[in-house]
């Protein structure tokens, strides 16, 4: 029988890490949002205002689940992790976006 890895009653709730999926795309889009402002497709500041977008809207999901949001405060934490990396990467001399 086939089982899906994506079904969240087939995930072990005890381990923090447990969503594994969640944590790479995470780290993909990361990944990307630097590559992007790398080659000034996306300035530094649009790349902190989308992560500071999701940082919010993170914020406000985790909330509103009051005690069950805890894998929710988790992202919350990475996509901060991920907003202090973005704006680190915004000292030193401002690259315009550039068109593809």
């Amino acid at each position: 029988m086939l089982t899906n890895d994506n079904d969240s009653t087939m995930r072990g709730s005890a381990s923090p890490s447990s969503d594994h999926h969640g944590q790479a795309a995470l780290l993909l889009v990361e990944s990307l949002i630097h590559g992007l402002c790398e080659n000034s497709t996306l300035s530094n500041l649009q790349a902190v205002e989308i992560v500071e977008r999701a940082v919010d809207v993170q914020l406000a999901q985790a909330e509103e689940a009051d005690g069950a949001g805890a894998p929710m405060w988790r992202s919350y934490t990475l996509l901060l992790a991920i907003l202090a990396s973005i704006r680190i990467d915004g000292y030193g001399p401002p690259v315009e976006p550039r068109l593809v």
